[in-house]
């Protein structure tokens, strides 16, 4: 079983340093860095003062090696939705469970666009493009060709043809042609 350390405070956005310096009593980077790659044994007494150092459940802190997890997979600008060079791991706002079907993707918006904003979260479930029908009229994300992505609100399908419009105004439609597959967005996680 390994760790979350590294994913969870990467997208917290802290430094080993930070982390090091946030745990109660400090402790050093270097520490910090041996706990995340497992040179160093995580005990319990560490997993508590890391997962209080994160704001994280203790238990959030390990994962099996079979568990899929969410993914980041495209960021969000003033050019439309981005690949990644990339995926990371995306940390849930709640615990989602194996009944919750196959893990989520995540969009991460880097810049306003339409009604999002920078630090937005959009997680999203991958359904089949036959059933797309059920995801008209809600934002989705559709894979291009070439690891492109388009990003918008599905305001048509016809046949293989799927029909998005952006966020930002004054853009124009986009249309992909038999995407492999549409994430309807479920969920918006902002930071207040």
């Amino acid at each position: 079983m390994s760790n979350r350390i590294r994913d969870i405070r990467k997208a917290k956005g802290l430094t080993l340093a930070d982390l090091a310096a946030a745990c109660s009593p400090p402790t050093t980077a270097q520490t910090i860095g041996r706990l995340e790659t497992g040179m160093r044994q995580l005990s319990l007494g560490w997993m508590n003062k890391i997962a209080a150092a994160l704001g994280v459940d203790p238990a959030s802190l390990m994962r099996a090696e079979t568990a899929a997890t969410a993914q980041i997979v495209a960021e969000l600008g003033a050019g439309g939705a981005e690949a990644l060079a990339a995926p990371r791991e995306a940390l849930a706002p709640t615990a989602l469970g194996p009944e919750d079907g196959p893990a989520p993707l995540v969009l991460t918006v880097t810049q306003s666009v339409g009604e999002y904003r920078p630090g937005d979260l959009v997680w999203l479930r991958q359904i089949v493009p036959d059933d797309a029908q059920s995801a008209i009229n809600r934002d989705c994300l559709v894979p291009r060709p070439g690891g492109r992505f388009a990003f918008g609100r599905l305001i048509d399908r016809r046949g293989n043809l799927v029909g998005l419009l952006p966020p930002g105004a004054g853009q124009k439609q986009v249309v992909v042609d038999n995407p492999a597959w549409i994430a309807v967005a479920f969920m918006l996680v902002r930071a207040l």
